[in-house]
């Protein structure tokens, strides 16, 4: 998120005349500024400790460096909360056991006996969205979340596993089939030519609406905190306060439970998506149904 590279401004005692108060809002005021008037890929040009590296490389790969760099992180702890697993775990492996539980009893509902196959991916996919979506919280990085080319690039990653998923587990024939409705009468072989184009279409659709809402929730976070931030500077110049004023604390609690609703919410979608890439037998048909409503709500 933008905040890190707008905290170290913010913590900054300025000079008891004015015109530095004004110099300071002034730099917060472009900063926010620049983040409305983001390129057309998503990124936030905002100053991170890559921007006093390499402005070039902060500005073109600063999204690539961090989603990597996030990554990386999450591969070393969970090797170290696992390196050594104990029967009476310590407090590392207890915090990967209870993420790891916690999450198995979110997507059981949906996926069953399946569970297992897929948790692994869908548990990946949601520990590192909501690391990427908080990551900006620490000063001098941003979240690659708020990136538009990220959110795409998982959204793609979900769209190819789901649709790996139903050709093998289907079948190409029964994948057809399934998308065609699953025509078992007349009337219904009949509505195919209009069901298949509209399946078609709804697949690519669902990767788009993964990474548009995504993007725009935690965009829209550092959109508001920079805005927040920018005013309790400028009120600096104002009443002649040495620092600024902190409006944008209490937004840092709403990004954190934001960021958590949307790493969940991309998450349970894609549970649903590969639910419905499943073979379905007749007793599972109603849960077939519910989690079609789902998707569409």
């Amino acid at each position: 998120m933008i905040t890190g590279g707008l905290m170290s401004r913010f913590v900054m005692v300025a000079e008891p005349a004015a015109g530095a108060a004004d110099t300071l809002a002034h730099a917060v005021d472009t900063a926010a500024a620049g983040a409305e008037g983001a390129h057309a890929e998503g990124m936030v040009h905002i100053p991170t400790f890559l921007t006093f590296i390499s402005k070039p490389f902060a500005e073109h790969y600063g999204v690539l460096f961090f989603a990597l760099f996030t990554a990386l992180a999450l591969v070393i702890v969970a090797t170290l909360a696992v390196r050594k697993r104990a029967m009476i775990p310590g407090m590392a492996q207890n915090a990967a056991e209870m993420i790891v539980e916690t999450l198995y009893d979110l997507i059981y509902p949906m996926l069953g006996k399946e569970t297992d196959r897929y948790l692994p991916f869908l548990g990946t996919l949601f520990v590192y969205i909501l690391t990427m979506n908080l990551l900006g919280l620490v000063p001098f990085f941003l979240s690659p979340t708020a990136a538009i080319n990220m959110t795409a690039s998982l959204a793609i990653s979900v769209f190819l596993y789901v649709q790996y998923t139903a050709l093998t587990r289907l079948g190409p024939l029964k994948y057809l089939h399934h998308l065609a409705g699953e025509p078992d009468s007349a009337v219904t072989w009949v509505m195919v030519i209009i069901n298949l184009p509209l399946h078609i279409l709804q697949e690519f659709i669902r990767p788009m609406s993964l990474a548009l809402r995504l993007f725009g929730n935690i965009f829209g976070e550092d959109i508001l905190i920079a805005t927040m931030v920018s005013l309790g500077i400028t009120l600096m110049a104002i009443v002649k306060v040495p620092v600024g004023v902190p409006f944008q604390v209490p937004f840092y609690f709403l990004a954190m439970l934001t960021s958590t609703i949307q790493a969940l919410v991309f998450t349970m979608l894609s549970t649903a998506y590969i639910m419905l890439a499943l073979p379905h037998e007749k007793e599972h048909q109603e849960k077939h149904e519910t989690a079609k409503i789902e998707v569409s709500a």
